[in-house]
């Protein structure tokens, strides 16, 4: 056996905290802005000009679900309307269309960047289509060029589930800044920044951004930081709207102002890991990760599919390397193998040839920047174990 089983367990993902994150979050602790402050704002105003600035409206939020909550809310989804998005993703990009009572049309991705399919996406418009929420998989853009194409044609916005995809290029353009109605990233703990819990959503789109901003927080039309700061009395306030409590917090604001100074560094870290384990693996019986331009790619994730002839199955592979002190993980178990969703909309897996594949076959490797060299080696000399064996 390899003697990584001695070594301390290697997991799939870790954040990067560092001491500028835990002095600004000491700071706000002394400040006594811990709930949606001066810090919130200053980190809505930061993302935007990381993106490009001119024109764009960020609006934290408590999770990415959240944003996509309140981006299906603003765009008026209701009761019996369809919203399509892909099987290959997390639960929460379908499940924010039925908090609307609306209906998730669920089709397949392609094999080219396991996103959404823009061939079946035409082919599931139908006259209660209002929006298709594509998910940038892995940090590698859909095919938004087609998708706006599609959506621009039957008249429908674009929700970009990009919780992955920070920071991903799409034509040579950053998302968040693309051509669509909003863009929704997650700061999750695992995610390319994190904060914990958090997320941002992002958009061109005024009126959008003003709804979104009054729903994030009960319907209030003024939120916490602009009562105790403008010059109206701080205790009033109108609700509006049936709003959420969505609001992000000065806290994970705090943690999210150092982190995103450290992106391009981070991202360049994990180029660096995706192109050593390109190198190391191609010549094991698996395939890579579809990539476009790789350094396009946010490489969240690093997904790899067992070929034919692996001396081993997904699962299999995935217990004995855990034995040998290695996280790996799967992205995702897709909507149409969940039992809500398959039982609800009739959902076979013959009907997602593609999803189904990825599902069987593929595992992500570990990848975050606080993985040495050394590290990686262990991953890579424990698949090559596994994988080269008689």
């Amino acid at each position: 056996m390899n003697d990584s089983s001695q070594k301390p367990f290697l997991p799939f993902a870790l954040p990067e905290i560092g001491e500028e994150e835990i002095n600004e979050v000491v700071d706000s602790l002394r400040s006594g802005w811990l709930s949606t402050g001066p810090k919130t704002k200053r980190f809505e105003e930061d993302f935007s000009a990381y993106l490009g600035g001119a024109g764009l409206h960020s609006i934290a939020v408590n999770s990415a679900t959240a944003g996509l909550h309140l981006a299906v809310e603003a765009l008026g989804v209701g009761s019996g309307d369809e919203v399509i998005v892909p099987t290959h993703t997390f639960t929460a990009t379908a499940e924010v269309v039925r908090y609307m009572g609306a209906d998730p049309v669920i089709v397949d991705v392609e094999l080219d960047t396991y996103c959404i399919d823009p061939a079946q996406v035409e082919r599931a418009i139908g006259p209660r289509t209002r929006a298709i929420i594509p998910v940038h998989y892995g940090g590698l853009a859909a095919n938004m060029k087609a998708l706006r194409e599609i959506a621009q044609r039957h008249r429908i916005a674009i929700i970009e589930d990009a919780a992955h995809a920070l920071p991903t290029r799409s034509d040579g353009a950053l998302v968040g800044t693309l051509d669509t109605d909003c863009a929704v990233f997650s700061f999750y703990a695992t995610k390319t920044i994190a904060t914990g819990e958090g997320g941002m959503l992002v958009t061109r789109n005024a009126e959008l951004a003003k709804r979104a901003r009054v729903m994030r927080l009960h319907g209030i039309d003024r939120d916490a930081f602009d009562r105790y700061t403008s010059k109206k009395p701080s205790w009033y306030y109108e609700v509006v709207a049936p709003g959420f409590k969505y609001n992000m917090t000065d806290i994970a604001a705090a943690i999210g102002l150092h982190q995103l100074r450290k992106a391009g560094r981070f991202h360049e870290r994990r180029l660096q890991l995706a192109r050593r384990y390109d190198a190391a693996l191609k010549q094991l019986p698996l395939q890579l990760p579809p990539r476009g331009e790789i350094d396009a790619h946010a490489w969240h994730l690093y997904v790899v599919t067992l070929a034919d002839g692996a001396p081993l199955g997904r699962d299999e592979l995935i217990a004995k390397a855990f034995e040998r002190g290695i996280g790996l993980s799967v992205h995702y178990i897709p909507l149409h193998r969940q039992p809500y969703w398959r039982d609800h909309y009739r959902l076979e897996p013959q009907g997602f040839p593609v999803s189904e594949q990825l599902f069987q076959r593929g595992f992500s490797l570990p990848l975050y920047t606080r993985m040495t060299d050394a590290d990686q080696d262990r991953v890579i000399d424990v698949l090559s174990e596994l994988l080269t064996r008689g």
